[in-house]
């Protein structure tokens, strides 16, 4: 192995040489700036416990299902990659134990990884964080596991150690609706409040057809101390549990939903199936209406709290019912579906969009909407801001196409700030880094196309890198 893996310092920008040459000056300036990570999915328990990571296979691979699904696409077992079955499955597959051979298949793999954005995440993780000396392949699979099981066995590569390394200065965790928020408040007592924050994500008590649901309906009565035996109660220990997590840091909350669908019920309709649901007996129909009335509802207390209404519509979650059933949710099999904004989101917009109090953040997987829909709401109504790509538009090529289709409707001002969507805590860095490189090219060339003057783009740079999301994600009520 050579001893330095130098990456390209170039790498994601125009290949024009003129242009890349004003692309690397804008890149610079604000390549150092600090992480503001306010969509993310890293477990609050890993910080709250600020122990060593366990092995390179626990840290950078089972956990990532951008890299499992790449893996499990080419024949692989997510029980191959140390993917655990769910209690009750009745599985016979065994699952792989032995973090070294999960990393060797990784290695042995590499190639697969060409032309995607897992690759220059990973590429910026295991040279530029963990500075391992040359990229993997079958032949130093073990070396280099041997180098990063020494190096994460330092002390100053724990996961809080880590936020320091990895120049993160806000990160939001998503949080079930039903958490006692305990390791929020230690980490707040360590840190200080504000570093790391949760995110209410309400999901699963608002789809009322799950057959979970009403066992969760009673832990929301617990962990609330309100009642949640009728609808009226229900919607009063979602205002206490949205309280408690604007007490512990809470800027957002986050719903993701097959629709954009925003249509209010009447109260006696959602009433009735509210109580429908609780006796086991409600209709498909009937959760479908009830899930669009509650994100009207969410609408309605982000008005008044003032927490930022993260929406992101459009996947139809487990695909694959067999992985589901074998290793449950977040395993790489969420597909994206087309989706419609402009209608879904008028009931919303009608009462809420206008207000001062209410703000609205709107993320897609369909890139066909970025124009025709998304740009003109958040171009038009200012309580919303269009969303940085995501999740399968957090890619190279479509973050380019993201800004040629939004920026001239919606400029600059009217979007989020980038926002990295990961389970994967070290590729954080990664996802920042590749954003504000398209970032400099964009904005180089309108530089190259005298629509746009260095001394602008420049501070644009500084905006889309940092400034926009803390804005965007301004604490309620300041």
């Amino acid at each position: 192995m050579t001893e330095h893996w130098q990456l390209d310092p170039d790498r994601a920008l125009p290949a024009e040489p003129a242009t890349r040459d004003l692309a690397r000056t804008i890149y610079q300036h604000g390549a150092a700036l600090p992480l503001v990570s306010m969509h993310g999915h890293v477990d609050v328990g890993l910080f709250a416990a600020n122990q060593s990571f366990g092995d390179p296979a626990e840290l950078l691979i089972t956990p990532d299902h951008y890299l499992v699904r790449m893996l499990v696409s080419q024949g692989y077992r997510h029980g191959q990659l140390g993917v655990p079955h769910r209690d009750g499955t009745g599985a016979t597959e065994a699952v792989e134990r032995d973090p070294r051979a999960i990393w060797r298949r990784f290695c042995e793999n590499w190639h697969l990884f060409r032309g995607t954005p897992t690759r220059y995440w990973l590429e910026h993780e295991l040279a530029e964080i963990f500075e391992l000396p040359a990229p993997p392949s079958a032949d130093n699979a073990d070396a280099l596991y041997d180098q990063l099981c020494a190096t994460i066995q330092r002390d100053d590569f724990r996961p809080l150690a880590l936020l320091d390394r990895m120049n993160v200065q806000v990160l939001a965790t998503t949080d079930s609706a039903l958490s006692d928020l305990g390791a929020h408040a230690d980490l707040a007592r360590t840190l200080g409040p504000g570093r790391i924050v949760p995110t209410f994500r309400p999901d699963s008590l608002v789809h009322i057809g799950h057959p979970a649901w009403a066992g969760e309906i009673d832990q929301l009565a617990t962990v609330s101390g309100v009642d949640t035996g009728d609808y009226n109660g229900f919607l009063a220990a979602l205002r206490n549990r949205r309280r408690a997590f604007i007490e512990a840091g809470a800027r957002a909350t986050d719903h993701g939903h097959l629709t954009a669908d925003t249509t209010p019920l009447p109260a006696a309709d959602a009433e009735r199936i509210y109580r429908d649901a609780l006796q086991g007996s409600v209709r498909p129909a009937d959760a479908e209406a009830f899930a669009a009335h509650m994100l009207y509802q969410m609408a309605e207390m982000a008005a008044e709290d003032g927490l930022v209404m993260q929406l992101h519509p459009g996947v139809l979650r487990n695909h694959s019912s067999e992985i589901y059933r074998l290793h449950g949710p977040d395993q790489g099999f969420d597909i994206p579906v087309r989706v419609e904004f402009t209608h879904n989101l008028r009931p919303v917009l009608d009462r809420f969009g206008l207000s001062p109090q209410f703000r609205c953040i709107l993320f897609t997987t369909d890139e066909t909407v970025y124009s025709r829909e998304l740009a003109p709401l958040a171009g038009a109504y200012p309580s919303i801001r269009l969303g940085a790509p995501w999740w399968f538009l957090d890619s190279p090529e479509q973050m380019r196409r993201f800004r040629e289709s939004a920026v001239e409707t919606a400029g600059f001002y009217n979007t989020s700030g980038f926002v990295d969507d990961t389970r994967a805590f070290a590729s954080i860095p990664a996802r920042h880094d590749l954003s504000r490189r398209i970032d400099a090219g964009y904005l180089a060339k309108l530089v190259a196309e005298g629509r746009l003057p260095m001394d602008e783009a420049l501070d644009t740079m500084v905006d889309l890198a940092h400034r926009l999301a803390l804005t965007a994600y301004a604490a309620p009520n300041n």
